[in-house]
């Protein structure tokens, strides 16, 4: 414990700020994860489905601030997405440091918060899933009758 003390009083005197939950900030970059509202990685950002389902939801983030990885490939959905933030007044940043990595399960796009929200699903699909098809209800034609129905109109025929 004393060791721990020193070194903290040593960061201190040196100006270096001991950062909490580093591996945490790594994956969602710079962040926590008690900030996030929507997570997309590097992979579902190939998702022309999921990115049309972001942008779609676009206007849902204008009290937020959107983290953008900088170092994602797809420069298309990151200028579309950069483009939509600027002309409806959505904070962004573009993140080039060494939080923003290019594996495909690596944040690509984040939408966070300046306070702890604790949502317990942040991934895209998880967030807006998908829309279950819409099945038709039985025409009156097609209506069925119970069991008391038929028995009773079925004797009176």
């Amino acid at each position: 414990m004393t060791e721990d003390l020193s070194k903290r009083v040593e960061q201190a005197a040196q100006g270096v700020t001991p950062q909490t939950k580093p591996d945490e900030r790594r994956r969602f970059l710079g962040s926590l994860r008690e900030r996030v509202l929507v997570r997309m990685t590097n992979s579902e950002v190939q998702n022309p489905n999921l990115t049309k389902l972001f942008l779609q939801h676009i206007d849902d983030y204008k009290n937020y601030t959107i983290l953008i990885n900088g170092n994602v490939s797809d420069n298309n959905f990151l200028d579309k997405v950069e483009g939509l933030c600027s002309k409806k007044g959505i904070e962004f940043t573009i993140v080039n440091n060494e939080t923003a990595k290019t594996g495909l399960d690596d944040s690509a796009v984040l939408v966070v918060s300046k306070t702890a929200i604790n949502k317990p699903r942040v991934e895209i699909g998880q967030v807006y899933p998908p829309e279950m098809p819409k099945t038709e209800l039985p025409s009156s034609e097609h209506k069925k009758t119970s069991f008391w129905q038929r028995l009773f109109h079925g004797a009176n025929k």
